[in-house]
């Protein structure tokens, strides 16, 4: 195959990006190489697409077959309906895996013999394209997972572009610090020294499998996508069925590339399943399927973790996300960062607060004591007036992303003291999409009937406003809590230097990501690549973290070559 991108132009493109990454992942400082504002991006950029190009793009790929020219297509299918009502009418290949998989194990072997850096470059090459495209991406992502359309173009866009860099560059380490040579020499005294000399080479384990999820198809995708990619694998991604088109943008765009760099473009091949076909647990426990990558339902990540011995297993599930509330020295602040954190995107992130910790007896703020219902009710007031516009509602919401969420939102009023009711938001430009404010239950810790509800997970817009007896008593319930349930985030507001010192210790021994008072810009369901470890691995919400050196470390072996010298 003749290579249209050689190496040395990878290296000129992309060798300072990546040394910029590797650098970064060590000091955890902020960098971003893909703007987050829209304006950003035109055809300035190498095939870039502007706001405009971008809506054309997407609109051209509606009502239409998305073709990929993968081995062994069978037949089309597709069944996509955005939240915010259009049907997409978009066909992908549906695969024949007993000709795909093949052909996706005999591309390793040149992939492997490429080596860590050439790989590396590919995959930078992979990001750039899909960076120019961002506008296109934002409305795949917007339409299929029901994000407002900013929401999706930064967190679809140029902050899964991020977490896709950055496993490149954990990848890269991982793998120059294996792949080696030596000269071993053993004195033998009076005898001649024993010599052998000796290679190291990392070698792939074997087709990985991506099993996408429904509300960050790329957020939550491309980590594992480019970490096995990086690290030798072919890549094997599953879509959800209601969020397919995000992740074949990105096949599209990784076998264009990998065909121009010289690689077979069978190193990355989507595998879109038929209605109620269910293709995941059988491609998951098949014998060449040797890493996993998987974002949804705890009781599906326990089956994979389980069932499918033959692969290196990586799981975000779900949790139950705390906060805690004992004082603060900036109550307004409090209030508006919880509202904007309960908020954003409907709730409809792993990262959502849902119970939030209240002393019975309220807490200390620099606007006074503050009792527990008065705390409640000046949260249900500030989320009143964060949403109050049905513009801004509109735009930070987003659209409810299945029938269970909305069912889960109606259901709430059943479990206790209704503190804030949900009400139902117009969107003027959809107005078949389902938008509905958060909803806010007040729960008495101490009764075993409430603990029901505050002790399972409830994805969405629901949150629960738990009296407890006292902060101590919270920071028990809160190790409890990640223990037995998991959480992906922790928070707590505090002015107590004994309080913050509790807290700390008790998600440092469980093993759950702690933000302390946080008040402005920044909230407790955000994560930046190259500096915040999105996760821990160390509690039954994920057992990977997003991202370190153990998430990576295990996609490829090192094997060992030793000549006689």
């Amino acid at each position: 195959m003749t290579a249209g991108l050689t190496i040395d132009q990878l290296a000129e493109k992309h060798s300072a990006t990546l040394d910029t990454a590797l650098d970064v992942i060590r000091t955890r400082a902020y960098w971003s190489p893909h703007p987050e504002h829209p304006k950003a991006y035109g055809p300035d950029q190498d095939g870039g697409l502007d706001a405009a190009a971008g809506q054309a793009a997407f609109d051209a790929l509606r009502d239409r077959r998305f073709e990929l020219d993968q081995p062994g297509t069978d037949g089309w299918t597709g069944s996509e309906v955005s939240p915010y009502g259009p049907r997409l009418g978009i066909e992908y290949p549906h695969a024949d895996l007993s000709v795909l998989l093949p052909a996706m194990r005999s591309a390793m072997r040149p992939w492997r013999d490429a080596g860590p850096r050439h790989r590396a470059l590919v995959c930078l090459e992979i990001l750039k394209r899909i960076s120019a495209r961002t506008h296109e991406m934002a409305h795949a992502v917007m339409h299929t997972s029901g994000q407002a359309f900013m929401m999706a173009f930064q967190a679809g866009g140029p902050h899964a572009q991020d977490r896709g860099l950055e496993a490149v560059a954990y990848a890269y380490a991982a793998q120059a610090e294996a792949e080696r040579t030596a000269e071993w020499v053993k004195p033998q005294g009076k005898r001649d020294p024993l010599k052998l000399a000796k290679e190291f080479t990392a070698v792939p384990r074997g087709i990985a499998l991506v099993i996408g999820c429904n509300t960050f198809p790329t957020w939550n995708g491309y980590p594992g996508l480019f970490a096995s990619l990086a690290t030798g694998n072919p890549v094997l991604v599953k879509p959800h069925p209601r969020a397919v088109l995000p992740l074949a943008l990105t096949v599209r765009v990784a076998r264009e590339v990998l065909r121009e760099a010289g690689f077979s473009p069978d190193l990355v091949a989507l595998a879109a399943e038929r209605d109620g076909e269910g293709i995941a647990k059988s491609l998951a426990v098949h014998p060449d399927v040797r890493i996993i990558d998987y974002t949804g339902s705890t009781a599906f990540g326990d089956w994979l973790e389980t069932n499918a011995r033959q692969a290196q297993v990586f799981t975000e599930k779900a949790g139950v996300n705390t906060v805690v509330l004992d004082s603060t020295d900036d109550y307004k602040g409090m209030l508006s960062n919880l509202a904007f954190s309960l908020s954003l995107y409907s709730g409809q992130m792993c990262t959502t607060p849902q119970n939030l910790l209240i002393p019975r007896g309220g807490i200390g703020t620099d606007a006074g004591h503050k009792t527990y219902d008065e705390v409640v009710a000046d949260l249900a007031e500030a989320v009143g007036k964060l949403l109050g516009d049905d513009a801004r509602a509109n735009a930070l919401l987003g659209a409810i992303v299945n029938d269970q969420v909305k069912e889960r939102i109606e259901a709430a009023g059943r479990l206790g003291e209704v503190a804030l009711a949900s009400r139902a938001v117009a969107n003027p430009d959809f107005p078949d999409a389902t938008v509905r404010t958060p909803v806010i239950v007040k729960l008495d810790g101490a009764k075993p009937d409430a603990e029901a509800a505050y002790f399972s997970e409830c994805f969405g817009p629901v949150s629960f406003a738990v009296a407890v007896d006292s902060t101590a008593e919270a920071v028990e319930l809160l190790r409890r809590t990640v223990r037995e349930k998991g959480a992906m985030t922790v928070g707590a507001y505090t002015a107590s230097a004994e309080a913050e010192r509790l807290i700390e210790e008790a998600c440092l021994e469980e093993c759950a990501q702690l933000s302390l008072n946080l008040t402005g810009g920044v909230y407790v369901n955000q994560t930046a690549a190259f500096s915040d470890y999105h996760g821990s691995g160390g509690n039954p919400a994920a057992n990977a973290a997003l991202c370190d050196a153990a998430f990576v470390a295990s996609r490829f072996r090192t094997v060992e070559v030793r000549r006689q010298a």
